[in-house]
């Protein structure tokens, strides 16, 4: 089993705090939703997490290794990341994003053969896009894009997935369709870390939620016993009722 360990992580730029203190894990067979509302610290959390930047102190390792000590191309075949900005240089076929998952196996664009190539269709297939491979990616609706990039992510067939707003964007039905891809993969072994801004899509989907506010988190545990009406009101300054995990918001505080 494939683990993401995250211990006392504290992050800077320059004298302002972006992280503090932060430990969390992530391990095969879960979804993490993270939470929090716009400059809480979530992606700088998820970039130290992955050593993409320096900590001022803690560390983060994966599968029992510093990540800081891992070359980009083993970091990648362990864990995937879709960050929250995934701009396209130039729109290319479906089939060629998704391909760019397989570049640290040692694929070549355009030359996909053997387990590489299977890859590609399998996550073609799961992410229901395999019938217009071929089409440019400039031709395609947000919610198709997304999908594309999940199967980009999936065609690395890492253990582990890390996705920064994977729904942003996204009308309620694509919303769906992409959070059903990501706990598919988690069913299916893998495991996730998600940003998202729905609560009840976090509570729907996700095992563990992590509750950030102020660079720190707050809170972490299962839906059921860290969805209240007293977190919605810390966290985000809202006034919402929660009856199960059915949250009706009722206003800002």
């Amino acid at each position: 089993m494939t683990e993401l360990k995250v211990e006392n992580i504290t992050l800077h730029a320059e004298d302002t705090p972006l992280v503090q203190n932060a430990s969390f894990s992530l391990c095969s067979g879960e979804l993490i939703a993270l939470l929090g509302p716009n400059g809480a610290g979530k992606t700088s959390l998820l970039r130290a997490a992955l050593g993409l930047v320096k900590t001022t102190s803690g560390k983060s390792t994966l599968g029992g290794t510093d990540v800081t000590t891992l070359s980009p191309i083993t970091r990648a075949r362990r864990i995937s990341y879709l960050p929250q900005s995934r701009p396209l240089a130039w729109p290319n076929t479906i089939r060629d994003v998704v391909a760019l998952g397989r570049f640290s196996h040692g694929a070549t664009l355009g030359k996909l053969k053997g387990i590489d190539a299977e890859a590609v269709e399998e996550a073609m297939a799961a992410c229901d896009i395999l019938h217009m491979q071929m089409r440019k990616t400039d031709t395609l609706s947000g919610g198709e894009l997304a999908r594309v990039h999940c199967a980009r992510a999936f065609a690395a067939q890492a253990p582990l997935l890390i996705a920064d707003e994977p729904v942003a964007a996204l009308d309620p039905r694509h919303q769906f369709r992409v959070m059903d891809l990501i706990r598919r993969y988690v069913d299916n072994g893998g495991g996730a870390l998600v940003v998202l801004h729905d609560i009840a899509l976090a509570a729907r989907y996700a095992d563990q939620l992590i509750w950030m506010k102020d660079s720190k988190i707050h809170a972490q545990g299962t839906p059921a016993q860290t969805l209240t009406e007293s977190r919605l009101r810390d966290i985000y300054r809202i006034k919402a009722k929660i009856d199960g995990l059915n949250i009706q918001i009722e206003g800002a505080l």
